[in-house]
This record gives structure tokens, C-alpha cells and sequence, in this order.
């Protein structure tokens, strides 16, 4: 079957750069196509046809009502109608809930990333799991931001355990803050990224949103706030109860983190893992789980991921089958 569709405009928006986003689309769908005096032919079975003619009448739409698009913008909109039969370029390209993210344009850019936010905004309790490059922490701090400008909440508070000073900041030379800035500095990168530096300043002076080492939330109840835990994985058994039973009304609480990256002494359980088996099933907690497809950063990181996991998965057995012989031996 083949169809024609006129194109409105925006042409190198729609076909991306090197005409990546419409190869993303043939190599989905399985169809040909073949772009004839402003219009693309779109030739393969009927329904995949089909599919790809709706998707490009639904960006001629928006072109002719004034939108205007980045090459980025179109991409991610297009993996994610591509991704899931149901949802329409439209409807990720214009949101039907408006959000605010400061100076930053936010869009998902994965079916995993779109259900995030909607769980973020369902759920106070989401667990977020998943390789680095899924958008787990930027999505949150986006999500966290948009809650604070749009008054949902008064206080955004970002934590992570500085594992790798072993929580044992005094040996650090510096002030306490010179000590953990940098553990925290990807949790800075992101809100730099959603705030105007002036702003920013603003908050973190007044205590508006705070960025501390999770050992520091001990004793507190958080009251009006978007709190979230990055790097969960390396938090113990005892941090991440006592972090779980901070959360005081009309908070949220997102707890990110990659169960493949533990840094913690092999005697300790990762307290992130115990909590997705005790508290998993608790109602009123969601949980979303990432994998390689939904890394949004470069093509390579994808491939770098699916390289070790299948590595990884090839050196379980023999590593099973030595830890009864070491443990005897010890």
C-alpha cells in the first residue's frame, strides 16, 4: 500500500538531522519513503501506512496553527508516538496538562520517561530504577521545580549519600559545604539547568531548596515539599528507613537509583534493594523501571549498557559457583 501526505512546512524539523527522524520512522513501521515536490510518499502495509501518514498529518496540525520546533523537540515526540500505538504526535508535542519548568523546556522522551512524570504527579512515592542517561534525577528535579514555581509545594530538598567519603566528611579539608558540593553537584547541574543562576541563588540562601548529604535529613519531618533521594543504591538498610519516614504532609518523595552501581562495602545490603521488596507493594507507592532503550543520551551509551548487562549476565554463573568455595575457605 502506498500514500501520499502534503507537507505543511517545517520539513527539516520533521526529517531531523541526516533525515534521522525519518529513518527512525521507516525503520519502526517498515515502510519506504519518498519525499516528491513537498510531499512524502509513505509506501509498506496498510497499517503501518497508515500510522506513519496520521503521524505526519498530526505535525502538519500544529505547524499550521503557529507551533514551532526544535529538531530535539521532534525526535523525542516521534520515538514516543513510534513506541506506543496510542499516543499521537500531538499529544506529546502539546502535553494536555501544562507544567512549568522554569527557564527549560521539559519533554519526555521515552513511553518510561512519560509514565515517570505522570507517576510523579499521581503518586508522593515513586521509585525510580534504571541505568544512568534514562533522565531518573533530571526528570524529578524538573518535576520538583515545576511543583515549587507552580506553589504545589514550598520547599524542594535534593539528598544523596556521600558514600564515597564513607559518610566521614570531617577527614575532607574545607568547610562542610566545600566537603559535600562534590557529591552533590549533579543535583546542581540539573536545577542550574531548570533556573536562572540568579534565582537559584535566591532559593538555596533562604533554605527554599536545599541540597545536603542524606545523613543530614536524620530527625527532620518534611512538611510541604519535594524531596528527592539520588543515587539510592548506596544508601544502607538504616538511611533509607529513616529517609522513608521523613515524608510530612502534602509531600513527595521520589527515590532514584541503579541497582548495578552499588559503591557500598560488600557486607552492606543496599537499601534501596531491601526497600523495593519490603515497601513495593505498599499502596499509594509507585514504581517505574529503565532500561538501555530509554537512555537519552548518546547512541553509544545504549550500546555500552546492553554490552555489560550481557556481559554481566555471562560471569553469574561462574561467580555463583566460587562463592560457596570462598566462603569456606574464609
Amino acid at each position: 500500500m502506498k500514500q501520499s501526505v502534503a507537507l505543511a512546512g517545517g520539513i527539516e524539523q520533521l526529517f531531523g538531522t541526516r533525515d534521522e527522524n525519518l529513518k527512525l520512522l521507516e525503520s519502526v513501521l517498515g515502510v519506504a519513503t519518498v519525499l516528491r515536490d513537498n510531499r512524502l510518499e509513505i509506501e509498506g502495509e496498510a497499517d503501518s501506512v497508515e500510522r506513519g501518514v496520521a503521524i505526519v498529518e498530526g505535525y502538519n496540525e500544529m505547524i499550521r496553527e503557529g507551533r514551532v520546533f526544535d529538531h530535539a523537540e521532534v525526535k523525542s515526540a516521534l520515538r514516543l508516538a513510534l513506541a506506543e500505538p496510542d499516543v499521537t504526535l500531538r499529544s506529546t508535542l502539546a502535553p494536555s496538562r501544562p507544567r512549568v519548568f522554569g527557564k527549560k523546556s521539559v519533554t519526555p522522551r521515552s513511553p518510561n520517561q512519560r509514565r515517570y512524570m505522570e507517576l510523579m504527579e499521581k503518586y508522593d512515592m515513586v521509585f525510580a530504577i534504571g541505568p544512568g542517561g534514562t533522565g531518573k534525577t533530571y526528570l524529578a528535579v524538573a518535576m520538583a521545580v515545576s511543583a515549587l514555581l507552580t506553589k504545589q509545594v514550598n520547599r524542594i530538598i535534593l539528598v544523596r549519600p556521600a558514600v564515597e567519603a564513607g559518610e566521614r566528611l570531617g577527614f575532607l579539608p574545607g568547610t562542610i559545604q566545600e566537603k559535600i558540593d562534590p557529591y552533590m553537584r549533579p543535583l546542581y547541574d540539573a536545577l542550574y539547568d531548570m533556573l536562572d543562576a540568579d534565582k537559584l541563588e535566591r532559593y538555596l540562601e533562604r533554605g527554599i531548596i536545599e541540597v545536603a548529604p542524606l545523613a543530614f535529613m536524620r530527625g527532620r519531618t518534611l512538611n510541604d515539599s519535594f524531596v528527592i533521594l539520588d543515587e539510592a543504591q548506596n544508601s544502607t538498610t538504616e538511611q533509607m528507613k529513616m529517609f522513608l519516614t521523613r515524608l510530612g504532609f502534602n509531600s513527595k518523595a521520589v527515590i532514584t537509583g541503579d541497582v548495578t552501581q552499588i559503591d557500598l562495602p560488600s557486607e552492606r545490603r543496599s537499601g534501596l534493594v531491601e526497600a523495593i521488596e519490603i515497601v513495593g507493594r505498599v499502596e499509594g507507592i509507585a514504581q517505574v523501571y529503565f532500561a538501555e532503550r530509554d537512555v537519552v543520551r548518546h547512541n553509544l551509551v545504549q550500546r555500552i549498557i546492553r554490552a555489560y548487562e550481557e556481559f554481566e549476565s555471562r560471569q553469574t554463573p561462574a561467580a555463583s559457583a566460587q562463592a560457596p568455595r570462598r566462603a569456606a575457605g574464609s
